[in-house]
């Protein structure tokens, strides 16, 4: 062998043991699949919707005239029913959603998200071992986006819980769960970044990271190199539907907290200061004496909220909350959500160029309905038993139709009781069951105390005048 030959082996066998050393140092994740797969499950749903005929006439839209008899009269019957006559519903079908999940108790607790199983009749959960469980929905958070389900079983394989405040960037995390239906698969990536506020969930902290995440991943768990889990994939940032390198994760330390609330009440209630805020600009921390760019901007403040009470006013920059420094205006609504109801909480603020100290009493977060009237927004209902969308009517609209302190106005009306009784978009619902309508949110109070199988009185102001209406809701 010629001396430049021996010197090429050498550098090749030199070069393919760097590479086997490189490989080594990479984490293997072969042990954490074996041990804490098994707590993860596949969760399928079954909701039941009423199927309708092709076509529909808008709603309020009256039948047109057609032939009685012949082939066009019962095309016509087939598709919109006989004149003055609603279509009838045709069969029910199934409609089935598909997420992930993972065991946190022996005894058949399992986490999820909340839109996995939103609206489901039937929850099933297939476990590892392929045995398929009917599961109960024993509570769940829209604003979290997570929901606790419970089967029976017991000696269940479960995961182990991470510290939320150990996550650091860069360090390497796997998830497990069912994308596209294909049970158990994994895929391993980095954490991204921390503390990531979306527009849709202002409360949840994300984790960021670059783990392939797809639809079916949704509820399942993101683990740590310690086999712990350490977040709940839940949403991704996509142009197309698929994975493009954002997902993001609800943080453990929030499920915990959403988890014993849950167990604990059937309900979580969050922290609430009652302002609006805004980032703070470069330009803005010159006009407020501030070196750098920090905290969050109050735009308003609502009134008579744990805010207004406490002094906080307009133009205030709160750069401290409890004790953890504001960064951003997306840092501060985590922290006060995550603030014990009825605490008094030391604030602070810079005010005219100065830094002041507060102290306000944190209150409950209200409910959506009861939030947008507070911050002065017309508020809105869609999500109700009747199947139609109503809002909070304007001040000119009010003035218009002459009334002067209550009514909702019918914005959409979709198949259901309220299209059934005749309820059309454009109307002014004034009553009720025979009680007058503030606003949205007293409707949905005494929509939800509405009773099943039994006809109600309901009036409606029209442009032709004032009409009552009889609502009857199914079962």
């Amino acid at each position: 062998m010629t001396r430049p030959t021996l010197h090429l082996s050498w550098l090749l066998l030199l070069v393919l043991l760097c590479s086997t050393a490189a490989a080594r140092d990479l984490p293997d994740f072969t042990v954490l699949v074996e041990n804490y797969g098994p707590a993860v499950v596949n969760i399928s749903t079954k909701q039941k919707m009423n199927s309708h005929p092709a076509l529909r006439l808008p709603p309020g839209m009256p039948l047109p005239e057609f032939p009685e008899e012949g082939p066009w009269g019962d095309l016509f019957r087939h598709f919109f029913g006989k004149p003055g006559e609603m279509p009838e519903p045709q069969e029910r079908e199934d409609a089935r959603s598909l997420g992930s999940g993972f065991i946190i108790d022996s005894g058949g607790y399992i986490l999820t998200n909340n839109h996995v199983v939103e609206g489901a009749d039937e929850i099933l959960v297939r476990l590892n071992d392929r045995r398929e469980l009917v599961a109960k929905l024993i509570g769940a958070d829209k604003r979290s986006d997570l929901a606790l389900l419970k089967v029976e079983a017991s000696g269940l394989p479960v995961v182990k819980f991470g510290k939320g405040d150990e996550i650091k960037v860069g360090e390497w995390v796997m998830a497990i769960g069912s994308p596209f239906g294909f049970d158990h698969s994994v895929s391993v990536g980095v954490v991204s970044a921390l503390g990531r506020s979306l527009p849709s969930e202002s409360y949840v902290p994300f984790i960021q990271t670059d783990v392939a995440i797809n639809p079916g991943n949704s509820g399942g768990p993101l683990f740590n190199l310690d086999g712990e889990v350490i977040g709940i994939n839940s949403q991704i940032y996509s142009r197309t539907g698929g994975f493009m390198g954002l997902s993001f994760a609800i943080p453990v330390d929030v499920a915990l907290d959403v988890v014993a609330q849950i167990k604990d009440k059937g309900y979580v209630s969050r922290g609430w200061l009652g302002v609006l805020i805004q980032d703070v600009t470069r330009e803005l921390a010159e006009s407020f004496g501030m070196k750098r760019p920090a905290g969050a901007l109050v735009a308003k403040v609502l009134k008579d909220g744990p805010a207004a009470k406490a002094g906080i006013e307009v133009g205030d920059v709160i750069i401290e909350f409890g004790g953890k420094t504001i960064d951003s205006s997306s840092d501060l609504p985590p922290v006060v959500g995550r603030s014990p109801v009825g605490t008094d909480t030391r604030v602070i603020v810079i005010r005219s160029g100065k830094r002041q100290t507060l102290n306000v009493r944190v209150e409950e977060l209200p409910k959506d309905e009861e939030l947008t009237l507070a911050e002065g927004k017309p508020g809105l209902s869609s999500d109700n038993r009747l199947n139609m969308t109503v809002t909070d009517l304007t001040a000119e609209q009010r003035k218009e139709l002459g009334l002067e302190r209550h009514g909702v106005l019918v914005q959409q009306v979709e198949q259901g009781p309220a299209q059934e009784a005749g309820i059309r978009r454009g109307d002014v619902l004034l009553k009720l069951n025979n009680v007058d309508v503030s606003n949205v949110a007293h409707f949905n109070k005494l929509m939800r105390e509405l009773p099943a199988e039994k006809s109600v009185p309901v009036l409606v102001q029209r442009r032709s005048g004032p009409i009552f209406l009889a609502l009857r809701l199914p079962k």
